[in-house]
């Protein structure tokens, strides 16, 4: 019973909202909680050399409006290091970073890579939906971010990714390129230490929410990566499955939207699943049409790409290219699938935000656009490079 009530004690202790606003504090973050008003500094106003930002959260709560409420930033390397931070575990970086890896480093990783954090992703926002645990309570805690607010916070799933894409591009890529083990190892410890500090200087998590992400990640990272092999060749050569494939994800997003009221956790988890399938399915017609080939065993292990200009260039050309594939495929599919959905389901015609928070909407609008979204990463995508002559 002793060593029980301690470690409620410690748990209690790492979920205290004041351990964040003490940590904010100490990153020079400070709120305007006061109901007397609030008067702007003018920047390096401070007399320390640090020049003072009143900022307010960079994007408002896509749930429910909200815009969050203005704060004094009084370290803005720290600021702007933390905001990069936590970008790492957001959508624009997902739609970057994936497709660049997978057009222009190693797709054979990539498509594992984003097996990983599928399933991790998937699993961190189900926990967090039957937990139900709450933000840390503001105030204390300066809402620096607002954009997640509305979601529940046990398991962070920014320190879930933040460990799971690093030591995963760690272990698929360890003896298959050549680089120096110990500085990977030593960039993916400083990658998730950067997302995980970047959630509780936002505000959004407390330590316990992140610590319990990076175990959580890892225990999951445990189980899946012995699979990958297993996993990448059924997708690939399997008879069954592209069907499978597409059944198997389409059943997890239904078992998502059951958990509880619509939110912005419903339709990430929904936009991860259609990515991961689509991806799935598009990696099986690559295959099959030759266009982008594994290298054979033999290569191995891969020496780095060399860094000149030309290689410099028809990176950037391939990664700028395609990004606008996806672009246009996302633009598409949206206005073709939302006004299609509402007028068969008859549910929110003229008003698309509330429509959206319907689950028979949301589900296959989300898992339809970005299915298609990550098919064409490696079918449209590819195919333009091949007539650019940028494969």
């Amino acid at each position: 019973m002793e060593k029980r009530g301690r470690l409620a004690e410690l748990f209690r202790f790492l979920q205290d909202p004041h351990l964040v606003a003490r940590f904010q504090r100490l990153c020079g973050v400070r709120g305007t909680f006061s109901s007397r008003p609030f008067r702007r500094q003018p920047a390096g106003a401070d007399g320390h050399g640090r020049g003072k930002k009143t900022s307010k959260p960079l994007r408002r709560n896509s749930l429910t409006g909200d815009a969050g409420q203005e704060f004094v930033v009084e370290n803005r390397f720290l600021y702007y290091l933390f905001t990069f931070g936590t970008e790492l575990g957001n959508e624009l970086f997902y739609i970057t970073f994936f497709p660049f890896l997978l057009w222009n480093v190693d797709a054979l990783v990539s498509r594992r890579l984003i097996m990983v954090w599928v399933w991790v992703m998937y699993v961190g926002q189900c926990t967090k939906d039957l937990l139900g645990w709450a933000r840390p309570a503001s105030p204390p805690v300066v809402k620096v971010e607002v954009f997640y607010n509305s979601e529940y916070s046990m398991p962070s799933t920014h320190a879930m990714s933040g460990t799971a894409i690093p030591f995963a591009l760690f272990f698929l890529t360890c003896g298959r390129w050549q680089y120096s083990s110990t500085l990977g190892l030593a960039l993916a410890l400083c990658w998730c230490l950067l997302v995980c500090v970047s959630r509780i200087y936002m505000g959004m998590h407390s330590l316990l929410d992140v610590m319990a992400g990076v175990l959580y990640s890892a225990l999951i990272l445990l189980f899946l990566l012995p699979a990958l092999d297993t996993i990448d060749d059924f997708v690939l050569t399997g008879a069954y499955a592209p069907a499978a494939v597409a059944a198997v994800y389409a059943g997890l997003g239904l078992l998502c939207f059951t958990l509880d009221a619509w939110s912005t956790s419903r339709a990430d988890t929904a936009q991860i699943l259609g990515s991961g399938a689509g991806v799935a399915l598009g990696s099986r017609v690559n295959r099959v049409l030759g266009l982008l080939p594994d290298p054979p065993p033999e290569r191995l292990p891969l020496a780095p790409p060399a860094l000149g200009a030309s290689p410099l260039a028809a990176a950037a050309l391939r990664w700028g290219a395609g990004v606008l594939v996806l672009v246009a495929t996302r633009a598409l599919m949206k206005a073709l699938t939302i006004p299609l959905l509402c007028r068969v389901l008859a549910v929110g015609e003229g008003d698309v935000r509330r429509a959206r928070r319907h689950a028979e909407v949301e589900l296959p609008y989300r898992y339809v656009v970005y299915g298609a979204v990550g098919f064409n990463v490696l079918f449209l995508a590819p195919l333009l490079f091949r007539a650019l002559h940028l494969s």
